[in-house]
């Protein structure tokens, strides 16, 4: 089989979609796999690192999309991207296509199997190409609130104040690997910390395994409402498999929060938790509406190409090869979580939380 890896082109995105001990395993296997030029550039990998592993470096994005049989990429295809979009090829990247409608109904058009990492899904419920990129961006959450809550637009507050001034007061909405990574590192900053969520399994683990400002809350209406209008910095870490995130707090809880408060919707990349949450990107990261600040990136763990490469590269390669090695259609018939991971299969949208969030077509 020929693999491509293109060159990101996502504003801000920094990662590439394997590397050069992908790469070798790869070749080692019988395959060829043809790498764009600084492709992996931006998180530390040379052209030369790639020759050397095995891989044919071309000077166009054109050309790989054009003679792989998979494409492996780390972001969704950009509009400039559609016009490579052919039948018979096979796309393995993050999609989140329930926010994406559009490209959902490009790559059915276009006759692409197409299978996200974000719904790779074990049989116990978990998302293992997800985790690790989940770990990430709940870790930076925390790093990136405590920056906006500065007196530079935000509320003026040290996240773990100090002896004799209380510390900021951050609420997390979704107690999976998202929030959970955000409550170890506010808890560990001295942040007064609530955490919401409906599975009650999830809440009693934080407070299992966390000591310190933590309170968990069952994640009613009422109990959002409250916690939101008394944080100085929300996290919103709601995620649905497949599906787009749930709307818990709406504009007018958030018109009611504190003046230079900070909204961190890390659920934004599946259509937001937040009311008055958007996309933003990574040269343009916040706005602010009624006074709070919002901050949208869809791919926060750009930021960090050197941790979050390899981080997704390992967990993404043993499904490269088994999809390499034993052809799409046998793959998919002999690994439930690949088969799981698939959104779009011969002209049709096939995941069902996709389909549903979707619709039937523009």
């Amino acid at each position: 089989m020929v693999i491509g890896i293109p060159k990101e082109i996502k504003e801000g995105e920094r990662r590439v979609g394997m590397r050069p001990s992908g790469v070798r395993l790869l070749v080692s296997d019988g395959h060829h796999v043809i790498v764009e030029e600084g492709a992996g550039r931006l998180s530390g990998i040379s052209d030369g690192e790639f020759k050397e592993a095995g891989a044919e470096v071309v000077p166009s994005a054109e050309e790989v999309w054009g003679r792989a049989d998979m494409i492996v990429k780390v972001k969704e295809p950009q509009p400039s991207e559609y016009g490579f979009l052919r039948e018979g090829l096979i796309l393995f990247a993050y999609l989140h296509l329930a926010a994406a409608p559009e490209l959902a109904w490009k790559l059915a058009e276009g006759g692409v199997t197409a299978i996200a990492y974000e719904t790779v899904e074990l049989e116990d419920g978990s998302l293992p190409l997800l985790t690790p990129m989940s770990e990430i961006a709940g870790r930076m959450a925390v790093q990136i609130g405590a920056r906006l809550l500065e007196s530079d637009g935000g509320e003026g507050v040290l996240l773990g104040g100090i002896p004799g001034v209380p510390p900021a007061n951050v609420v997390i909405l979704g107690a999976g690997t998202v929030g959970s990574n955000a409550a170890r590192i506010a808890v560990g900053m001295g942040a007064n910390v609530s955490v919401l969520d409906v599975d009650a399994r999830k809440l009693r683990h934080l407070e299992d395994v966390l000591h310190g400002r933590l309170l968990t809350l069952n994640s009613t209406p009422d109990n959002v409402k409250r916690a939101v209008l008394e944080a100085d910095l929300v996290i919103g870490c709601v995620h649905r498999v497949g599906e787009r995130a749930s709307v818990l707090v709406d504009e007018e809880t958030v018109g009611s929060m504190k003046d230079g408060a900070a909204v961190i919707d890390v659920a934004v990349d599946q259509g937001g938790c937040v009311e008055t949450s958007r996309p933003t990107t990574h040269s343009s990261p916040t706005y602010v509406v009624h006074g709070v600040v919002h901050y949208g990136v869809p791919n926060m763990p750009a930021a960090v190409p050197r941790t979050s490469t390899p981080a997704l590269t390992d967990v993404t390669l043993p499904y490269v090869r088994k999809i390499a090695n034993m052809g799409i259609h046998r793959a998919l018939e002999e690994d439930d979580s690949l088969r799981r991971g698939l959104n779009v299969h011969e002209g049709s949208i096939v995941h069902p939380g996709v389909a549903s969030s979707v619709g039937n077509g523009r």
